[in-house]
């Protein structure tokens, strides 16, 4: 069999013309499957469409994304290749465009990155009201995180718990974050990043809601997890929501918002309850969740979520509204497709295809990262900063007001610096400084006791 060389495009400015899938499946059909004729014509087909640039310049074996036209071209097979290896030759070319390796044609000596866009590089109103709209749930588990330490001494003494029972009711928080990380998942790619943020809302409500009209500690803890639930799922939402309809030069910056509106949440929170009734606490905490409930209706779905579920004219119509009506669009939509195809064909080993040796290392270095971070005390210090500060003998108010004026400050200065100086060195500078602090913090209790 000769070496075809496929030039699957997509026109521009009228997309969908010639719709991707159908192209790429039918040509990839044809060439495995033997059917040479039926390959021609889909060959034939292509050539002969006004968008579509003679490929004469493309090598077997090649990849790339073309950047003066809406088009990705490969080849789809090779006189020397057996189908096995053809299939593996195309599975890591798809594989270079989602994970930015760069791909190599060494018969030209040119590289191109598999993750370079067209796409403006501006942002619009859209995408602004958008990202507002989904980190106000990191304001609201912000004021979960916050809530438990302002508020100790008058659920306390209210309600009459025990020091056993308030610490449950601190940490089961983190028990629902668990169950509703364990299904967020799951739930974003069922009800798309918009209802997944919005079922979590309604359980946030629910829970702060119990805690507000609670008179014993099983309501307090039921509320308090239900929280959780919705929290653990925000988690993973919002993140994944932001860095999705975000340009590529914003997106560091636009994801750590998330941690910006974090810190917030739990800097307001631990103002709010040092000066008022604990219900009243809990009830300041239901706002953000109302607004963002509301929200959720008024802000456009992930388009990489609706290529995922084959929602062609809306994908289209939700990419344009996010980039903006006069914004070559074709290129970012491709690329969008494509990982879309890639993710179809690594999916059906579901957990297991986290487990391959080529995956080691960026589990390892992810999974340890967020283990590090939750076994390095963070969640202790945020729920029990006030006691903290009054068992060292320092004002309990001033210091918590303190630690959230700190935490917003570092957590900008991060949004700040994250898209200049990496990722890397600002992680090495807050794991230094976490580290130290809990050395001193350590050493000055130790001294105490001792003295």
């Amino acid at each position: 069999m000769q070496s075809s060389v496929y030039d699957v495009t997509t026109p521009s400015p009228k997309m969908g013309e010639f719709p991707f899938s159908n192209v790429l499946h039918e040509s990839i059909e044809a060439e495995t499957s033997g059917e040479e004729n039926r390959a021609a014509k889909v060959h034939q087909k292509l050539q002969t469409s006004p968008a579509n640039p003679h490929p004469s310049s493309l090598l077997p074996g090649s990849f790339w994304i073309s950047q003066s036209s809406s088009s990705f071209q490969f080849d789809l097979c090779s006189p020397d290749l057996d189908q096995e290896k053809q299939n593996m030759e195309k599975s890591e070319m798809l594989e270079g465009l989602v994970t930015g390796r760069p791909v190599i044609d060494e018969a030209a000596t040119s590289i191109r990155d598999g993750c370079d866009h067209n796409g403006s590089s501006s942002v619009t109103v859209t995408v602004i009201f958008s990202t507002l709209v989904a980190i106000s749930g990191a304001y609201a588990f912000g004021n979960a995180v916050g809530y438990s330490s302002p508020v100790k001494s008058g659920i306390t003494e209210d309600l009459g718990l025990s020091l056993a029972e308030y610490a449950v009711f601190s940490s089961i928080l983190t028990v629902g974050g668990m169950l509703g990380a364990a299904c967020s998942g799951k739930m974003a790619d069922l009800l798309g990043r918009r209802g997944a943020m919005g079922i979590s809302e309604v359980f946030c409500i629910t829970g702060w809601l119990a805690i507000v009209f609670s008179k014993d500690a099983l309501w307090l803890d039921l509320g308090r997890l239900l929280v959780g639930c919705g929290s653990g799922v925000l988690c993973y939402v919002i993140p994944l929501y932001v860095s999705e309809i975000a340009t590529k030069n914003v997106r560091g910056a636009f994801a750590l918002l998330f941690s910006v509106m974090l810190c917030c949440g739990k800097a307001v929170m631990f103002v709010v309850g040092s000066v008022i009734n604990w219900r009243n606490s809990a009830l300041i905490g239901v706002i953000p969740c109302v607004l963002q409930l509301i929200g959720v209706f008024f802000i456009p779905e992930s388009p990489r979520w609706l290529a995922k579920a084959n929602e062609t004219k809306e994908f289209e119509a939700t990419l344009r509204r996010l980039r903006g009506e006069k914004v070559d669009i074709s290129q970012e939509a491709t690329d969008i497709r494509l990982y879309t195809e890639y993710m179809k064909q690594i999916s059906d080993g579901g957990l297991l295809n986290l487990f391959q040796k080529r995956y080691a290392n960026p589990l390892i270095v992810g999974v340890g990262l967020m283990v590090f971070q939750q076994i390095g005390g963070l969640n202790g210090f945020s729920y029990y900063t006030s006691f903290i500060f009054e068992s060292a003998g320092f004002p309990s108010k001033v210091g918590s007001i303190v630690v959230a004026v700190l935490q917003i400050l570092m957590a900008i200065l991060g949004v700040l610096f994250i898209d200049k100086s990496g990722r890397r060195p600002l992680l090495l500078m807050s794991a230094g400084g976490a580290c130290l602090g809990c050395v001193i913090t350590g050493l000055s209790f130790f001294l105490q006791v001792s003295a």
